[in-house]
């Protein structure tokens, strides 16, 4: 297997250089640059022709968002992938990182030795044209991060209405599991309450969610995300069913 050629984009030097020595340790990867802007990015990818670049987002001068729209103009055979690293977990950021093709979008502080998986993981998919990776809920993200990572992860868009209204149930139910048993009686009149609409729509809505992500084929993905078969790609599941595996999942992660 030839090495992986990665480049490490962050204005911290700090960060650069441990994430290159950790790096340096591994046989199947070659760090064959850096660079602490967006501009200093952009030369480096032409330069050296990285197969991955691991991106900050916020960087003086042009930040991550320029680099990616940089790199979404390149010959698309010539295209490194992307995994961004951030201190920045919010909807909007992880939105427009995915909508310009990142693989994974990381959380600071990350762990290592899951970045090594993640990079690894990139480069062993690349041959097949498939939807991005999965973006794994890290250990220290706040709930409204970790939905976001398996919504973007299993195919349900951003801009969809049942997205907003199927994470509002999902953590309704976390904070009060005796929601679910009533799902047409409070959960769905709350939710509707909150967002000024009516509970027949925040029903639909969170059904054609869902009807989407099965639609994608993304199953396999969701089954990753939880460890285990949750789901299979011919039963969809309700949609109460569906707000009551993520709800259960997201209490196991929080801490106590």
């Amino acid at each position: 297997m030839q090495q992986i050629k990665v480049a490490i984009v962050d204005d911290n030097a700090e960060i650069r250089e441990h994430l290159a020595q950790f790096l340096a340790e591994e046989r199947s990867v070659r760090v064959i640059g850096q660079a602490e802007n967006g501009l200093e990015a952009i030369n480096l990818i032409r330069d050296e022709k990285p197969d991955l670049v691991l991106l900050d987002i916020i960087m003086p001068g042009m930040d991550g968002f320029g680099v990616l729209q940089h790199i979404q103009l390149m010959p698309k055979e010539g295209r490194p992938h992307v995994i961004v690293i951030t201190a920045l977990g919010r909807d909007d950021f992880i939105r427009r990182a995915i909508a310009l093709g990142v693989s994974y979008y990381m959380v600071k502080p990350i762990d290592i030795h899951v970045l090594l998986d993640r990079i690894r993981d990139v480069i062993r998919h690349s041959e097949v044209p498939a939807a991005p990776l999965p973006i794994l809920p890290l250990p220290g993200q706040s709930m409204d991060e970790k939905l976001s990572n398996i919504f973007l992860s299993v195919g349900i868009p951003a801009h969809i209405k049942g997205y907003q209204f199927l994470r509002e149930a999902v953590k309704l139910v976390v904070n009060d599991h005796n929601m679910i048993g009533a799902i047409t009686k409070e959960l769905y009149p709350t939710i509707a309450h909150h967002f000024a609409t009516t509970p027949s729509k925040v029903e639909r809505a969170i059904r054609h969610a869902i009807e989407v992500a099965w639609n994608r084929g993304r199953v396999d993905t969701l089954n990753k995300t939880f460890g285990c078969t949750v789901a299979l790609p011919t039963e969809k599941p309700t949609n109460g069913e569906f707000i009551a595996l993520l709800a259960d999942k997201l209490s196991v992660d929080l801490p106590a």
